[in-house]
């Protein structure tokens, strides 16, 4: 995953990062940023629209 794909993550401390919850199959939430992100979105970037910037 780069930051130019996924800016959420850029200036966020590893501890955030990692802190990943799985609400649905193929989705992730990371709480501690309030991102969330179909698996596919993160598999194939390229097919999605990017909706928020960091």
């Amino acid at each position: 995953m780069s930051y130019e794909e996924f800016p959420w993550f850029k200036d966020q401390p590893l501890k955030a990062i990692i802190h990943i919850e799985q609400p649905a199959p193929g989705h992730l939430y990371w709480p501690d940023i309030d991102v969330d992100l179909s698996v596919a979105s993160i598999e194939n970037p390229g097919r999605f629209e990017l909706v928020a910037k960091g």
